[in-house]
């Protein structure tokens, strides 16, 4: 009986580990550097088959947009906003609403001035929500370091 209970529990503790998804979207951060002091930073954000994040566009009655918080400091200024590509758009029953969204991969780039030639760090944080056909996973703010290398020498 002792080993019935053991092997029940082994196979009950297999069933729930293997249920476990990783993560269905990857984000990676890094920087470009573009000349004449500017750059940028691109935010991709490769998504899960059958998942989507939505875009920064806001809605009334949709989900919580992607949103993106660069946090200033003396080296640098960000240039405008965040720039995303062509989302699709498409009603959503559970919303009521029309919204903007991304499958598979996105690329957002923020353009930044360069105010020091030393090498620095950005302070980055990215909000989103993914959803699939079924469900929306809660929304998640991730923070990330991105390094702007020391500018060429001309």
């Amino acid at each position: 009986m002792k080993k019935l209970f053991l092997l029940l529990c082994v196979c009950a503790s297999f069933v729930s580990f293997s249920q476990e998804k990783a993560e269905p979207v990857v984000w990676k951060v890094s920087y470009i550097d573009r000349g004449n002091n500017e750059g940028e930073i691109i935010f991709a954000a490769t998504i899960a088959e059958k998942h989507h994040i939505y875009s920064q566009k806001p809605t009334d009655a949709g989900p919580i947009a992607t949103s993106f918080t660069i946090t200033p400091n003396a080296d640098y200024k960000a240039v405008d906003k965040v720039t995303e590509p062509e989302a699709h758009e498409a009603y959503e029953e559970v919303f009521g609403a029309k919204v903007a969204s991304f499958e598979k991969e996105v690329l957002f780039k923020q353009k930044i001035s360069r105010k020091s030639n030393k090498a620095f760090v950005i302070s980055t944080f990215v909000e989103y929500t993914c959803c699939n056909d079924r469900m929306c996973l809660p929304p998640k703010t991730l923070q990330f370091m991105v390094t702007v290398p020391e500018a060429a020498k001309k």
